[in-house]
């Protein structure tokens, strides 16, 4: 449940958004998303939260973070930790869950409704603590995947839960294919 005159803020948990938008089986146009909220309130900002490889030569999330960052996003991004597993897999780790947070509770003043893009029960604090504000939270997330994306006790806090599948025909696009590989050209001469 929206309000036209309610001031928003969007905060996107990137990783948690994406992987509950592949179990659905599509991505998420970002461009729809802030058009849709724009929308059903007064939008006054957007954050999206994602850790990057800054050693790679090229992080396949980079064009995005570029194109969110020049399209009205605000980035939240820090350098992800690169790590071996005991059994000698490569791991990455790089959780925003704290960077989230305080842009939250810093922007509580400001707004009267957050719409937070992430299933993590690690959010559940926050949400309450946001809704002693005075502000009222959605959660985005999907329950129609297996497992869930979404922690219940953060379900059961969120003022309203929108269930992400539901926005697929609003935000949504089919996932892109790999790129197929190119034929070798024909040399031969006649």
């Amino acid at each position: 449940m929206f309000y036209k005159d309610e001031r928003l803020a969007l905060f996107i948990d990137g990783s948690n958004l994406y992987a509950a938008g592949k179990s659905l089986g599509f991505d998420i146009d970002y461009k729809l998303l802030r058009q849709e909220f724009l929308r059903r309130g007064k939008l006054l900002r957007a954050f999206y939260y994602t850790a990057l490889l800054e050693n790679d030569e090229y992080s396949p999330i980079r064009p995005l973070v570029d194109w969110l960052h020049y399209n009205g996003f605000n980035m939240r991004t820090k350098p992800a930790k690169e790590y071996t597993d005991s059994q000698g897999r490569r791991k990455v780790k790089g959780n925003m869950d704290i960077e989230l947070a305080v842009d939250a509770m810093e922007l509580a003043d400001y707004v009267d409704h957050i719409v937070l893009f992430s299933g993590d029960g690690d959010f559940r604090p926050l949400v309450e603590s946001l809704q002693r504000k005075g502000v009222r939270v959605s959660v985005v997330s999907t329950i129609r995947s297996q497992p869930p994306m979404i922690a219940d006790e953060l379900r059961r806090q969120a003022d309203n839960f929108i269930e992400l599948d539901e926005l697929r025909d609003v935000i949504g696009r089919p996932p892109r294919d790999p790129m197929p590989e190119r034929e070798p050209a024909d040399t031969e001469q006649t």
